[in-house]
């Protein structure tokens, strides 16, 4: 996560961001997002009958490869000087175009979309994400998120 001032967060609309490195998505990952979502659809955690499948092995959740921005961000992330906490506020979209396989590597390209502040307490980031999937010509996912930071502006100094 880089930290810069609230002015250069303000300006940053249209910047792309460097590209996170890689990661690679393990059965015991996918097998404990199982557990945490109780979703244990054979696809996700039965190897041998998820190999008879169009895929030919387990693939990821979705949600899992969707979870991994909050780990990206901290490669990609803009941060303003005097953010105490970031919160999710949301998505404007996601779109599940290839799906992951076990032990694929897949990687985070972004770009700031949209930043706002609409009090002195918060400054809203909107992210326009693509998660690349190592040796495929389609994104594993496309994105749009937006996280808020709230400041501090008692231990704010002024520019």
């Amino acid at each position: 996560m880089q930290t810069v001032t609230r002015e250069a967060l303000l300006a940053s609309a249209g910047q792309t961001l460097p590209v996170t490195d890689w990661f690679t998505i393990t059965q015991s990952q996918i097998d404990n997002f199982a557990d945490c979502t109780h979703d244990h659809q054979f696809i996700h955690i039965d190897a041998e009958k998820a190999a008879r499948t169009p895929f030919g092995s387990t693939i990821a959740h979705g949600f899992l490869s969707l979870s991994m921005l909050s780990y990206f961000a901290q490669s990609f992330g803009l941060q303003a000087e005097g953010a105490v906490m970031g919160i999710n506020y949301g998505l404007n979209k996601v779109r599940f175009i290839t799906p992951v396989k076990v032990d694929s590597r897949i990687r985070c390209h972004a770009s700031v979309a949209e930043v706002s502040q609409p009090n002195p307490q918060q400054i809203f980031v909107t992210y326009d994400i693509t998660i690349e999937l190592e040796g495929s010509d389609k994104p594993a996912l496309v994105a749009q998120w937006i996280g808020v930071q709230v400041i501090d502006n008692n231990n704010q100094q002024e520019s």
